[in-house]
């Protein structure tokens, strides 16, 4: 409930307070300890800013389960904070909102239990009312207890998003009390429906004012209504609308007021889009008419070395990274996900399959969602769709992900009744799920029981699934987890996993899991089955936790994933840990965007190996590829006729049968010196990139993503830290320990290098280069202008230096 200014009536005044940010002066402790009580002393407890990840700073360690990412996510937790409520707020309604609290939360006021949420990715909100001791000190205490194995990858642990305080009146508009609908659209006008719930409605005569403000701040459409019931409906109209789309994503905001004698006392703020989404057989997803094809990623939570702590920068960072690639679609791999991260899809066009839940009644760790399903399944799904319904980005709901029930005879039968309730909190969207099984799905009818069928790894059953079910709608819901490290290349290309290195060569398509498939196939059956949807790669971002290909099971360690510590995080992605690029996003990229690019792997420093003959791969969204070595040309390939092998063994195809038309080769004897590429378009050139044999390390370069942010305490820079030589080059064997200062207005938000074997703190001011680079997070200060200094040092190299300003 923010404040937004509009043009009051003589007698109209904005009686309301507007929700207060409820973040600052927590402490926290983690220990088994009784610590709800009002007069408990927590004088020496650490002073804690939320949002707050108790375990990202770890220490990483086996014993913490590597499935989780190695670091201490699990163990009681306690945060509490003191706060005054003023005598003369006796006469209010006073509630607290979470975003999310991980793990089985448990909240007390003044020593007095106000509730429980046990899942740790919703939203929820408590009436602290009757509790507050009004004129004179409260203290809220807040008990996390998050299990080890309650889900497959790093859940991060605290209340690691957003926390509020609310102060309204006795009649005022309800947590996500609005509901918004277009079911009219034309170039003319647009028909919009609302819903707005009130709370306190029967305890007096105030009216609903329902406001349209347009892009720009102007009142485009307006209306009010006596407050009879506890569900107002109102309906207004938008001329000549404004549509939200991927490519001009346009958004409007939707003011309720309460007013009661004229007086604003609640104000709630919606965003919204006009726009219309079709999910079609034949034609695919159609946004405003015009198909999207779902050039589409999964992605869990966390942000690599900042944990599962929501930030919005960084938030903003991964999708702009994303978008980079030619990403248009993100699927909440598999839970709901941050209220920021659909704030973010909204602005810039990104469209979002929201998905609820990882497990059903059966499970797949020993303390996972199964053990809530029963008695919470409901309610947290229809949370979900209340928050986030209003969201234009949101396309579709999907319930599940590769759900155990799906080998069981009757699991249709749930299948439905967690489709029937999305479908009654929101009729204007299709619901999904993701099936990894095959046929059993369709055998057992759960693919019928849902609006749109995903298929986790079975490309090839695109095809044949369409010719069994002409009607069904379909699309890739979990495609490729193909592996690979940034910057590691092992020669000779092979489908083996090394276990001495601990990495995975970037020769990508030739390392993953049973299930795997180098991306080239998906590409390939996407084209060759028109009627789908498109496809969501596993994983948009390397994530914590699940460290595939390295990650087993142990039996010596009760199951746990420990058998290849150190890795704790994943391989999966085509963007490391830290949000630097692999190899393989240049892959996505050549075939997902159409400003001409060009791409070459691997590095040109192979000392010892001069003469013998390295693989070099280019990736391009051109014609034809030109390769030259010191000048002197190798020859042209042209992109779909010249095909590149791929040595992968995987579900569908013999080892080394695959040939791929979206990669181009070259076998070359190798010399030091530059590696080139030339892409053409009709025979002109339209891109180029080299690469050179770098020689000793010499300096170290500090490139911030951005030289200016805001002085509020959570914006960051993201500084690309890297090893080069005297004349620019990137040493890519690099792995120098730097130790980094910040002075002045900022201060060291945390550190990473994307190598999932890397044990030092993300929380230090130090790390190693990771093939030759590494990235440096500074966060400004609250209040605090000017400049923030940055200094990186490392042993035989001479100190680099940056600024950045914070205002």
């Amino acid at each position: 409930m923010v404040c937004l200014l509009i043009a009051c009536g003589e007698k109209e005044q904005n009686k309301y307070l507007p929700d207060q940010a409820f973040n600052e002066e927590w402490l926290f402790k983690k220990a088994e300890l009784e610590a709800q009580n009002f007069d408990f002393d927590d004088h020496n407890w650490d002073a804690v800013t939320l949002p707050h990840d108790w375990a990202i700073a770890g220490p990483f360690d086996r014993q913490h389960n590597a499935r989780t990412g190695g670091l201490p996510v699990t163990g009681m937790g306690w945060y509490r904070k003191h706060f005054d409520v003023p005598a003369d707020m006796n006469n209010k309604r006073i509630s607290i909102e979470f975003d999310g609290a991980m793990n089985d939360a448990y909240v007390w006021v003044n020593g007095q239990l106000v509730g429980n949420r046990p899942f740790g990715y919703i939203g929820f909100e408590f009436d602290i009312t009757d509790h507050i001791r009004f004129g004179k000190e409260n203290v809220i205490a807040v008990r996390l207890n998050p299990k080890d194995l309650s889900s497959r990858w790093y859940p991060g642990a605290g209340l690691y998003r957003n926390v509020r305080i609310k102060y309204n009146e006795t009649t005022h508009i309800a947590q996500w009390g609005t509901y918004i609908t277009t079911p009219e659209i034309s170039d003319e006008q647009a028909h919009i429906k609302i819903e707005t719930k009130i709370n306190g409605s029967k305890a007096t005569e105030a009216q609903l004012r329902t406001t349209i403000i347009d892009a720009q701040d102007q009142t485009i459409a307006t209306q009010t209504q006596a407050i009879t019931t506890a569900i107002i409906d109102t309906e207004l109209s938008v001329k000549s609308p404004n549509r939200w789309q991927p490519d001009a994503p346009y958004l409007y905001t939707l003011v309720s007021e309460v007013l009661d004698d004229d007086q604003v006392i609640d104000r709630y703020e919606s965003p919204f889009g006009i726009r219309t989404i079709e999910v079609t057989v034949n034609d695919g997803l159609l946004v405003n008419g015009e198909r999207l094809q779902l050039n589409g990623v999964c992605m869990h939570h966390d942000l690599g070395p900042l944990g599962a702590a929501v930030n919005y920068r960084a938030t903003e960072r991964q999708v702009e990274i994303l978008q980079n690639m030619g990403v248009n679609a993100i699927r909440t791999s598999h839970n709901p996900p941050s209220p920021e991260l659909l704030d973010i899809c909204d602005k810039k066009g990104v469209v979002v399959i929201v998905e609820a839940f990882d497990e059903w009644q059966m499970g797949k760790v020993e303390n996972g969602y199964n053990l809530l399903f029963d008695e919470w399944h409901e309610r947290d799904l229809r949370d979900m769709i209340k928050r986030d319904r209003n969201h234009p980005s949101v396309v579709m709901w999907s319930i599940g992900n590769e759900i155990l029930e799906q080998s069981q005879k009757d699991g249709w039968k749930l299948t439905k009744h967690l489709s029937d309730i999305c479908h009654d909190e929101d009729p204007s969207r299709k619901t999904t799920i993701g099936f990894n099984y095959y046929p059993a799905p369709y055998k057992n009818q759960l693919a019928f029981q849902v609006d749109v069928v995903g298929l986790n790894y079975w490309p090839l059953q695109l095809k044949e699934l369409r010719e069994q079910y002409p009607d069904m709608i379909l699309y890739g819901s979990e495609t490729s987890s193909q592996t690979s490290s940034r910057g590691i290349y092992h020669l000779p290309i092979q489908a083996d996993v090394v276990k001495e290195t601990g990495q995975v060569s970037s020769y990508d398509g030739t390392v993953g899991p049973p299930w795997a498939y180098p991306p080239d196939v998906e590409f390939e059956q996407q084209e060759l089955n028109p009627h789908s949807l498109g496809e969501f790669m596993w994983t948009g971002f390397d994530y914590l936790g699940e460290p595939t290909p390295y990650g087993g099971r142990d039996n010596s360690t009760n199951g746990y994933w420990n058998d290849d510590w150190p890795s704790h995080s994943s391989y999966f992605a085509p963007i490391d840990l830290t949000g630097l690029p692999k190899d393989r996003y240049y892959l996505y990229q050549s075939q997902w965007t159409e400003t001409p690019m060009v791409h070459v792997l691997p590095h040109w420093n192979w000392e010892g190996k001069e003469g013998e003959e390295i693989p070099i791969y280019a990736y391009t969204n051109a014609q034809e590829v030109e390769l030259f070595v010191n000048g002197k040309s190798m020859g042209k390939k042209v992109k779909g006729k010249d095909k590149t092998p791929i040595p992968a063994e995987f579900h569908f195809f013999e080892k080394g049968t695959y040939m791929s038309p979206y990669r181009l080769s070259w076998s070359v004897p190798y010399e030091p010196g530059t590696l080139e590429v030339v892409a053409y378009k009709d025979g002109k050139e339209v891109a180029r990139k080299s690469v050179n044999t770098a020689g000793t390390a010499a300096q170290i370069q500090l490139s911030p993503d951005r030289q200016e942010i805001t002085a509020d305490g959570k914006d960051l820079s993201f500084i690309t830290v890297s090893v080069r030589d005297e004349e620019g080059n990137l040493v890519p064997d690099a792995s120098h320990m730097i130790h980094f200062e910040v002075d002045g207005a900022g201060k060291i938000a945390a550190v990473g290098n994307g190598d999932p074997r890397c044990l030092l703190s993300f929380k230090g001011d130090k790390m190693e280069a990771f093939s030759g680079q590494m990235m440096l997070i500074v966060q400004s200060q609250n209040g605090k202008n000017g400049e923030i200094k940055i200094k990186a040092s490392a042993e035989g190299l001479p100190m680099a230096e940056s600024t950045i300003q914070s205002f």
